[in-house]
C-alpha cells in the first residue's frame, strides 16, 4: 500500500468545486459554493444543521449529482454523475454510519467486494494487507479476526477509514467521524486523521466539534444557508471567529446596532478631544 506523496498547499487542488448548486425541486440546498481540496492537507466543512454539509458529501460522493457549476480534478474538468465516478477520481468517503458488517471480522470488511484471488479467496494475502494498512496508520486494534460488533466506537471508526483506503485514494472524505466517540476514542481517530495528512491525502474532514477541528485542520470552510461564508486558516482564526461565521453573529441586528453604538461612542469621544 503506497502513499500519495505530500505536498502543500500551494501546490495545484486534487479537486476543485466553483459555483456548485444542488436543489431538490424549489429547495435551494447548495447556492454557488466553492470548495479546493489540496494534498497533504485536512480541510474542514462547518455549519450549523441545514447548511449543507451533507449534500456538498453527498455530491463529491457521487449521490446527488450537482444542479450546477464546474468540477476540476487537476485542473481538468470532470463531472460525477454516479459514485463510481468518484471512486474513479480517487475519493473515498467514510459516512457516519460507517456501513460495516457487525458479524464479520476486520479483513473481512476491508475486502468486502473486493476479495484478492482467483478461484479461491487468498485469506493470508487479505490478512497481511490488512496488517500492513493498519500498521502504516499506527491503528490499535488487537486482531483482524475479531467480529467487528467486538471492537470499540474508535476502532470500528479506523476499521471504516482503513476499508476506504484500499483503493490508494488521493481524497478521504471523513463525515463526523468522531461523533458519539468518547475522549480517548476522539483521540484515536484524530491521530489517524495526521496519519493520512502524512502520507500525502486531501483530508475533507465534515465535523460539528469545533475542538477536533482546531486540533488537526488547516484550512477551515464555513457553511451557512447552502452558501460558502467563509474560508479560514486555522493557525489565523479564533473559535469565536469560526463560530461567528457558523451562526452568522457578524451579519445581524445585535452586531450591527452595537457596531453603530461604538461608532456613535468615537465620534463622541473625538469631539470632546478636540
Amino acid at each position: 500500500m503506497t502513499a500519495v506523496s505530500p505536498t502543500t498547499s500551494e501546490d495545484e487542488p486534487i479537486l476543485s468545486l466553483r459555483g456548485m448548486s444542488k436543489s431538490f425541486g424549489a429547495i435551494q440546498a447548495l447556492v454557488d459554493v466553492s470548495l479546493d481540496i489540496y494534498p497533504g492537507e485536512v480541510v474542514a466543512i462547518v455549519g450549523d444543521n441545514g447548511a449543507g454539509k451533507s449534500t456538498l458529501v453527498k455530491i463529491l460522493a457521487g449521490v446527488h449529482p450537482a444542479t450546477s457549476g464546474t468540477i476540476t480534478h487537476y485542473g481538468d474538468d470532470v463531472t460525477l454523475a454516479n459514485p463510481a465516478d468518484s471512486r474513479d477520481l480517487g475519493i473515498a468517503i467514510v459516512f457516519q454510519d460507517l456501513a460495516l458488517c457487525d458479524n464479520l471480522d476486520v479483513v473481512s470488511n476491508l475486502f468486502l467486494g473486493r476479495e484478492l484471488g482467483l478461484r479461491a479467496m487468498d485469506e493470508v494475502e487479505m490478512e497481511q494487507r490488512t496488517w500492513e494498512l493498519l500498521r502504516q496508520l499506527s491503528a490499535k486494534i488487537p486482531s483482524v479476526r475479531t467480529p467487528v460488533a467486538g471492537l470499540s466506537g474508535g476502532q470500528r471508526q479506523t476499521v471504516a477509514i482503513a476499508r476506504s483506503l484500499i483503493g490508494n485514494p488521493s481524497i478521504v472524505v471523513l463525515d463526523e467521524p468522531t461523533a458519539a466517540l468518547g475522549v480517548a476514542q476522539t483521540a484515536e481517530v484524530l491521530n489517524l486523521i495526521e496519519h493520512l495528512r502524512e502520507r500525502g491525502h486531501g483530508i475533507v474532514l465534515v465535523s460539528h466539534n469545533m475542538a477536533d477541528v482546531q486540533a488537526v485542520a488547516d484550512r477551515v470552510v464555513v457553511l451557512r444557508l447552502g452558501r460558502n461564508n467563509g474560508d479560514f486558516a486555522v493557525a489565523d482564526v479564533t473559535y469565536e471567529d469560526i463560530i461567528a461565521a457558523i451562526t452568522g453573529a457578524t451579519d445581524n441586528a445585535v452586531t450591527r446596532r452595537a457596531t453603530l453604538q461604538g461608532a456613535i461612542f468615537t465620534r463622541a469621544q473625538e469631539g470632546l478631544s478636540s
